[in-house]
């Protein structure tokens, strides 16, 4: 058996989880932000003890006008000592990078005394593996970051590095992790037994929705999932830390939350994110984000069924 293939001594009992949710952005009907849910939503994040990542892609961070990401920022930082934001530069195929406009994004962050995650874009994951590092080093001059590889599936111009390219990323003295979305759980275990030989202290993120139970081998998580469910993420890592056993069963209710959500087409799971936390009350209005594919009323009694098992509704 490969060795990547059978992670068992890769399993970490009783590990602290760092957990960082990505804030889902919650919309009117006629396209403007619902401002006072957002706020709302972001306290429950906190208030659960998981870290804000807001500007992120549930966050609808490349449809953002630039006064509503800046305003994004300035509501976090009133309220939130830790968080981390998206650096999106939006481009278009065969555009060269765009150091200038990375840098703004990140300084932009920084300012607002969060940690920028590095968005991929055409012109960034067009580089082959060193220039990547390269650009990355140019780009985050003096400032903390994480990184960001996002599988294809998700983005036409997203791509997964190889082991070389992670390793030399890991190098970077001011990168403090990166975000992993390739949706393979051997690649990212890979991650982790590089990370644990060469710089323990580097934290690989899991962006992997569908396989939730990564945290169990090492990775911490940058989630659009936690963002349903803040407080019983946490509910779930407190488990973990504590060898209890109310870990697993937590663990698969909400994996079947994240099954159904990140089904095709997978951007809809915004959409399900407004459903499910109108459904417990959270938002005043679920109605689908901006640039993407609504899911069908139809979805409603299955969020429904899973919110009453996960205690956030009653019976």
């Amino acid at each position: 058996m490969n060795k990547d293939s059978d992670a068992v001594d890769l399993i970490q009992p009783r590990r602290k989880i760092v957990g960082m949710s990505a804030v889902y952005l919650p919309f009117f009907a006629d396209g403007s932000i619902d401002w006072h849910g957002f706020s709302a939503h972001l306290q429950r994040t906190i208030d659960a003890g998981l870290i804000p990542a807001v500007n992120m892609d549930t966050g609808s961070v490349q449809f953002l006008e630039a006064k509503d990401r800046v305003r994004v920022l300035e509501i976090t930082s009133d309220i939130c000592d830790r968080f981390v934001a998206g650096a999106c530069v939006v481009d278009v195929q065969n555009d060269s990078l765009n150091v200038s406009a990375y840098q703004e994004r990140i300084s932009e962050i920084a300012d607002a005394r969060g940690t920028p995650v590095v968005f991929p874009s055409w012109g960034l994951n067009g580089l082959d593996g060193e220039a990547w590092v390269g650009a990355l080093r140019q780009i985050t001059s003096g400032i903390d970051f994480v990184g960001f590889e996002l599988g294809a599936q998700f983005v036409p111009y997203g791509r997964i590095y190889d082991l070389a390219a992670y390793r030399e990323l890991m190098m970077l003295p001011n990168c403090l992790g990166a975000k992993h979305s390739s949706l393979d759980r051997l690649q990212e275990w890979e991650r982790i037994r590089l990370r644990n030989d060469v710089r323990p202290e580097f934290q690989v993120f899991t962006g992997n929705d569908l396989a939730i139970d990564m945290v169990i081998y090492g990775s911490d998580y940058l989630l659009g999932l936690s963002s349903f469910a803040p407080e019983i993420f946490a509910k779930r890592d407190a488990c973990w830390l504590a060898g209890d056993d109310a870990f697993y069963g937590l663990n698969d209710l909400l994996q079947y939350l994240g099954q159904f959500v990140f089904r095709a087409p997978v951007p809809s799971y915004k959409h399900s994110a407004a459903q499910f936390l109108k459904i417990c009350g959270t938002l005043s209005n679920d109605q689908c984000p901006p640039g993407i594919a609504p899911r069908p009323a139809s979805d409603l009694l299955i969020l429904e069924d899973i919110a009453r098992r996960l205690e956030l509704i009653s019976s």
